[in-house]
């Protein structure tokens, strides 16, 4: 095992002895790199994002934008890590630095960095184009930088700034950077005022470890994970780091069924499907930001039981299963029986998430509805994803998943058996839109109130229905 040290801007540095809760963000800071800021500490404004090598889609190795803030310095052992000190300097600005500065993308200067950095990643993409409708001419997808708030520039040239950058030159030691293979995950061990951060090299060490210190805490991205660390002053006494074990990456699409990784980042998991399940492609521009997903998991996602995560009625109305490993082997689980209560499910304290099996075929009719107060990067108030397949004009099967309206994330049955066998017209979907208000146990709360949610599962119904009607006359 050797000592614990990051590749940042090219030079191999140890992270030394830190507290093993450490943020990267503050570990960079005491580098001297500051650049990396904090504004929000949970993830929500971009001021500290910085670019990771990651294995590549199209290549390699992509160059990856995350908030430092919520990642463990110790997730970045053995790994290479750019700043936005790294990526130019005053004498020889970087092309999105230079498109920042002559387009007035930067006022007070504070967010800039962060922008900068997620700019790159996308500057980087190695199969962006121009298809899409937030994608301008140059093939920049706005959305990577939906993250990233600033509050006094305005959007607009930090937008141009973004649409006027072309491709990478061939001599750019980034892009050159991107054909060579990403760094592999290594062992990491960090110890500190009688706690662990510990990354094992291998799932068969990550389940003995769950057996061996139940109380551990596993992680995958740490997007919420860190939000409990630097809001909330959240200690464990051991980190155990799941993301990066390889049994964790993989997405098998086969006959019968597609099985994802739990460890599989959301973007990587997106982009490597490339529109094969749509409702996953409905929801992912939907769920929090590109530099949230970037990290977060569906292991992740559905190991904290909330409520109110995203992945879960989507993954409800596809009638997924996860598998739960062990010391002791397998065993898959409906994913509508694997929540018992708030938080809580049929996972035992030995086990851990090792996938998530969409079963085949899909279902031909899908939407996923988010209502939440801001159109992206927020938290649902309401979540409905639908798949129903529809022949001759009956509905032969029905799949309804609904997240915020009950303690956990649940199946509409009732709404699926009146769905069930009956034509799809205005008649059925109405009646099913009334039964469909009644499921759930909504409450008020600050995002939200009983009533509202209630109304907003009836429409939601009403609208799949209009929207499909639309479809079929296009």
């Amino acid at each position: 095992m050797v000592d614990p040290e990051v590749t940042v801007n090219g030079k191999r540095t140890a992270i030394g002895a830190v507290p093993v809760h450490t943020t990267a963000l503050d570990w960079l800071r005491g580098q001297g790199l500051t650049s990396c800021k904090e504004g929000c500490a949970e993830g929500e404004c971009g001021a500290c994002a910085i670019l990771v090598a990651r294995p590549g889609v199209e290549s390699p190795t992509d160059l990856v934008a995350i908030n430092a803030c919520l990642a463990p310095v110790g997730s970045l052992d053995g790994q290479e890590v750019w700043t936005a000190e790294g990526l130019g300097s005053t004498e020889d600005l970087h092309p999105v630095q230079h498109e920042m500065a002559v387009r007035g993308g930067s006022q007070c200067g504070y967010c800039t960095p962060g922008f900068v950095c997620s700019m790159a990643a996308e500057y980087y993409r190695g199969d962006r184009d121009a298809a899409g409708d937030d994608h301008a001419p140059n093939g920049f997808d706005i959305h990577a930088l939906s993250g990233n708030l600033c509050r006094c520039t305005g959007y607009r040239p930090i937008r141009d700034a973004a649409h006027a950058l072309g491709a990478p030159p061939a001599s750019d030691p980034l892009a050159q950077r991107r054909a060579c293979s990403a760094p592999e995950p290594v062992a990491t061990q960090l110890h500190g005022d009688g706690r662990d951060y510990l990354r094992p090299a291998t799932w068969t060490e990550a389940l003995q470890l769950r057996h061996d210190r139940p109380n551990a805490t596993f992680v995958a991205g740490s997007t919420d994970w860190g939000v409990e660390v630097n809001i909330r002053g959240v200690r464990a006494d051991c980190v155990v780091a799941i993301d990066r074990v390889p049994e964790l990456q993989m997405l098998d699409i086969g006959a019968e069924t597609i099985e994802i990784g739990a460890g599989l980042s959301l973007t990587e998991m997106d982009r490597r499907l490339d529109g094969r399940v749509p409702l996953l492609s409905q929801l992912i521009p939907q769920f929090a930001s590109r530099l949230i997903r970037n990290a977060a998991t569906l292991g992740g996602n559905l190991g904290t039981g909330s409520p109110i995560g995203d992945s879960a009625p989507v993954l409800l109305a596809l009638g997924a299963s996860v598998v739960l490993s062990s010391v002791d082997g397998d065993r898959e689980v409906l994913l509508d029986e694997y929540f018992t209560g708030y938080r809580q499910s049929v996972r035992r304290d030995d086990e851990l998430i090792r996938s998530v099996r969409i079963p085949l075929p899909l279902a031909g009719t899908t939407a996923f509805h988010k209502v939440a107060k801001r159109r992206f990067d927020d938290i649902s108030s309401v979540a409905v994803a639908f798949a129903l397949d529809i022949e001759d004009g009956l509905v032969r099967t029905a799949q309804i998943g609904l997240g915020g309206v009950a303690a956990t994330p649940i199946r509409a049955q009732d709404t699926e058996a009146a769905l069930v066998g009956q034509s799809w017209n205005e008649e059925t979907v109405r009646a099913a839109a009334e039964i469909l208000r009644g499921e759930g146990t909504p409450m008020d709360d600050h995002r939200a109130s009983a009533a509202y949610r209630a109304a907003t599962l009836g429409r939601s119904l009403l609208k799949l229905h209009a929207d499909s009607l639309e479809g079929a006359r296009a």
